[in-house]
């Protein structure tokens, strides 16, 4: 499904996107764990641009805000800031699709998001297709491709049928199940956060955990802006998987 490129392509696409900051970390120093999962820093095998996952057990999505979407209620492409747990930005990703898709499909649309590192590389590219999410289809429930680096299939996130929760499965490039997200039977997250625990395949042992933060009345309002967390151990090498899946939850 995915087109070759050349692992090696370096040259930066962000330049137009990336905003600035003064606290971008050097990714070669090590940061302290700080969730309850504190364990010794693990050496993976992951794609270039993503070793910095190694050392991270928790991190945070910010969707900024765009001014348009704010004042007339118009659905903009959306871009999001990925954080450290000190807040320093690590990568940025970018959404790309039509704005046909935007208005009538959402937030069933279709989409590619691009993420790149600090210096404007594209490290990940994630493509979901426009597809259903109810009960009543469950032959064409969502799915996630994930590649890493760009043009190299690295895994999927597929929706799995239930008439009650939301329930993922997180596959490798061979579309070998590897874990589970199960989220809870409201994920409206009126006044309060909605999270999906991530668990091994036996849907008994859990191991992580993504939320959807409440984002206060005003920011529900006028704005479809959303910020996530991902906590995962820190010796876990599928955490570049979890972050792609929550645009569409």
């Amino acid at each position: 499904m995915a087109s070759q490129e050349s692992q090696g392509q370096t040259k930066p696409i962000f330049k137009d996107y990336l905003p600035g900051s003064s606290d971008i970390p050097q990714q070669n120093m090590p940061v302290e764990p700080t969730s309850l999962w504190k364990q010794t820093s693990h050496t993976h095998n992951l794609p270039p641009g993503l070793e910095y996952l190694n050392q991270l057990d928790q991190i945070i999505i910010h969707q900024q805000v765009e001014l348009l979407e704010a004042i007339l209620g118009t659905e903009t492409s959306s871009k999001y800031e990925i954080k450290n747990h000190l807040g320093q930005r690590v990568y940025f990703a970018v959404e790309e699709n039509g704005c046909f898709d935007r208005q009538l499909c959402s937030p069933l649309r279709s989409f590619t998001i691009r993420i790149a590192d600090n210096t404007g590389r594209e490290v990940i590219r994630v493509i979901r297709p426009l597809r259903c999410n109810s009960c009543w289809f469950p032959c064409f429930l969502q799915e996630l491709e994930v590649q890493s680096p760009p043009g190299t299939i690295a895994g999927y996130v597929v929706q799995n049928w239930d008439p009650f929760l939301p329930k993922f499965t997180i596959q490798n490039q061979s579309k070998e199940d590897v874990l589970k997200i199960i989220g809870p039977y409201a994920t409206c997250g009126c006044f309060d956060d909605v999270d999906f625990e991530v668990k091994a395949l036996n849907e008994m042992t859990t191991i992580g955990k993504i939320s959807k933060y409440w984002s206060g009345f005003v920011n529900n309002i006028f704005t479809n802006t959303a910020n996530f967390g991902i906590q995962v151990p820190v010796d876990l090498d599928d955490l570049m998987f979890f972050e792609n899946s929550l645009d569409g939850l």
